[in-house]
């Protein structure tokens, strides 16, 4: 096969096998890889030479370093620099010293039982971030703590991927440059690297030529590496330090976009390889031997994840998806191993077998994590009950039902002017929390009907819905709507679903809760770009005008999709018409004027 052909088996694999393995919620790493198995030698057999491409795409590695320097500003590390050196640093020594052992006991001799403690302790930071991303947890704690770990194993593979070649039996014969040179090139690069890059990018900035900047960024990654690579080290080491050394210059930014798609492209054909690599023959002869590898895995991770958590000040719930989340093996074990058997410190079929453990680990994990969420989350995370608060003033003429960041305004400006109110918030962990701030706000749930008359809704003139939640925000207007007729509803809308829904209750005084600040954020926009005040007030107000009268149009549709389409697309083109008409009017009045002068 012509080495044109090769390419274009390549990525064919790959565009079709990652976007159909993320239809069923994996992880685009596991989709490189179920098409290099498809491709391999074990599947379709399309390709031979899996080494060769790996070999070619293992700088899609070097790139993927390059860019963890990069994103590595001092300022930063410091700031996270506890949990990141201290709760990383103990899950890399715990799972390296557990799974060392146990290999150890297995039959592997002392440094082969290292290094696979090494490589298996490493998880999958595209996997764990992408899985945190789709359930909305990065901002949990047990999803910032997860950042640090991951961030902290992708610092510690650096010095692995130096020190493996070092360790090497192949050193002792190959032509290797003594210590001193490697030492003094890694001096030489870290004292005087950051100057030279600087003067370098900013000759090149000068020109003004997109294209010269990446190849700008491609040579100093390639020369960096070569240069390690020549001093006794590895091509990793001198792109990470490369980018340590820019980054916290200008070119930051820019230079991650340059390099971002070469770094996409040969570490994704990197991981093609790596599944073209994967011995499927042990999942055949020894299927009981890798599952249970597999299950052992992510059984003594999630052990010592789950104890570093609680030990971390984690509750309970947090601890466990801490553990589940983090659990499986990454993608730098396959690079660890790949290296560990290229620099005969691993047998071949040792490092096969624990590739094919990595995998299977990654292909687990999101099993686990919906069992948990379905079956044992529910079991176990019982939320703790309290009693409501008791309301003993009823005589307020304001009900506001939800505290968060919308109601706390409206509360604040009625309390400007004087006017009492009763406020309801359903968690009591905010409640107990804006309480702190000297806020009288009662514990409980707005949609109750005994609460509402607690709170005196049979008195009240005005009900404030401002609950965050969606379904107990039209619950809620239901129950008011229904028992308290004469309450006037001023309600919260978070999207146009949100509105529809609360219009076909009854409720006509709705707010959008990002509409309002939109639009006076576009007509500051307008006028910093130029346009003067009234011509932008004047453009916000129409806007807004219509899309009030839109909204109103889309309501006695919405359930007609066609027709909702439709209703928009009409509004933008009798918008467009109207800003139209109206800057020619304003053409014309300047032209009168100019005349007249």
């Amino acid at each position: 096969m012509t080495p044109i052909s090769q390419v274009v088996v390549l990525l064919s694999a790959a565009v079709i096998a990652v976007p159909l393995l993320k239809r069923f919620g994996l992880a685009s790493v596991m989709g490189y890889l179920f098409a290099g198995v498809v491709i391999g030698p074990f599947g379709l057999a399309l390709l031979g030479e899996p080494e060769t491409i790996m070999h070619t795409t293992e700088f899609g590695v070097v790139l993927l370093l390059f860019i963890i320097g990069l994103e590595l500003q001092p300022a930063r590390l410091w700031v996270l620099r506890r949990v990141v050196f201290g709760l990383g640093g103990a899950q890399v020594a715990l799972s390296t010293i557990a799974i060392a052992v146990i290999a150890w006991a297995f039959g592997l001799t002392p440094l082969p039982a290292l290094i696979a403690g090494l490589a298996l302790s490493m998880s999958s930071t595209a996997f764990v971030l992408q899985m945190l991303a789709e359930k909305r947890q990065l901002a949990s704690r047990y999803g910032r703590d997860g950042f640090a770990v991951l961030l902290f194993q992708d610092l510690a593979v650096i010095p692995l991927l130096a020190i493996f070649p070092l360790l090497s039996p192949m050193a002792e014969t190959s032509q290797r440059p003594p210590a001193w040179v490697s030492i003094t090139a890694v001096v030489a690069v870290v004292l005087c690297g950051r100057p030279v890059l600087r003067f370098l990018l900013r000759r090149v900035a000068q020109t003004a030529s997109h294209e010269l900047l990446v190849m700008a960024t491609l040579l100093i990654v390639v020369a960096m590496s070569w240069g390690m690579e020549s001093a006794g080290l590895s091509m990793s080491l001198g792109a990470f330090l490369a980018g340590v050394l820019l980054a916290d210059s200008e070119y930051r930014h820019e230079l991650e976009a340059n390099i971002e798609p070469f770094k996409g492209v040969l570490l994704g054909l990197f991981f093609v390889a790596v599944g073209m690599s994967a011995n499927l023959g042990l999942v055949a002869t020894q299927p009981a031997l890798v599952i249970g590898l597999a299950l052992g895995l992510i059984a003594i991770k999630a052990a010592v994840l789950f104890c570093l958590g609680r030990f971390s000040g984690m509750e309970h719930a947090a601890s466990r998806r801490f553990a589940i989340y983090l659990s499986q093996g990454g993608e730098f074990a396959f690079v660890l191993l790949t290296l560990a058997n290229g620099q005969q410190l691993m047998d071949g079929d040792t490092a096969d077998l624990l590739a094919m453990v990595v995998t299977l680990s990654m292909a687990i994990t999101p099993l686990f994590l919906g069992v948990h969420e379905r079956w044992i989350a529910p079991a176990l995370d019982t939320v703790p009950t309290r009693a409501f608060d008791e309301i003993t003033q009823t005589d307020h003429r304001v009900i506001i039902a939800g505290f968060g960041r919308f109601g706390q305004i409206v509360a604040r400006i009625l309390r400007m002017r004087k006017v009492s109110s009763t406020v309801l918030e359903s968690s009591f962990e905010q409640v107990d929390f804006v309480r702190r701030f000297g806020n009288r706000v009662h514990f409980g749930d707005a949609s109750r009907l005994d609460l509402l008359r607690a709170a005196g809704a049979e008195k009240a003139e005005i009900f404030v819905l401002a609950i965050d939640e969606i379904e107990g925000s039209l619950k809620t207007a239901a129950m008011v709507r229904k028992h308290f007729p004469h309450l006037k509803i001023y309600a919260r809308a978070r999207n146009r679903f949100h509105y529809f829904r609360l219009r076909d209750l009854g409720v006509e005084h709705i707010m959008r809760e990002t509409f309002a600040s939109s639009v006076d954020l576009g007509g500051d926009i307008l006028q910093a770009l130029g346009m003067d005040t009234a011509t932008a007030k004047r453009t916000t107000s129409t806007f807004a005008e219509y899309d009030c009268r839109l909204i109103e149009s889309q309501y006695a549709v919405n359930r007609d999709e066609a027709l909702l389409i439709q209703t928009a697309q009409d509004a933008g083109r009798e918008l467009e018409a109207l800003f139209e008409a109206d800057t020619e009017i304003a053409n014309k009045a300047a032209l009168a004027a100019t005349s007249g002068s």
